[in-house]
């Protein structure tokens, strides 16, 4: 039985990803794009670019989703990141625990 539950808690561990979200992302930038170049940091998961239903454009946002918290680091260490000429506007994002977030709303 504790095998059962060191295997839970394992697939639980490998399904939590750790992300920033992006801002001032360049028109012409696509999701793709924004995969590779930060992929120099770490493992990228996850780019979620959102669009615009009316306008057919892409919000000029996204976040991008890592495999582990040093990755992130990596990505927050440089300087500035410029993609197209453009200067992207990186914030860590922070992940509460479910457990957390009800505790606080009671």
């Amino acid at each position: 039985m504790a095998a059962a539950s060191a295997v839970r808690e394992a697939s639980r561990r490998s399904r939590r990803l750790f992300g920033i979200f992006v801002a001032e992302v360049p028109w012409t930038v696509s999701s793709k794009e924004l995969k590779e170049y930060f992929s120099q940091f770490g493992s990228v998961q996850r780019c979620q670019l959102p669009f615009d239903k009316d306008t057919g454009f892409h919000r000029r946002y996204c976040w991008i989703k890592f495999s582990t918290p040093e990755d992130v680091q990596n990505v927050l260490q440089k300087d500035s990141h410029i993609l197209e000429g453009a200067k992207l506007a990186l914030k860590q994002q922070s992940r509460r625990r479910r457990s957390q977030r009800t505790n606080q709303s009671e």
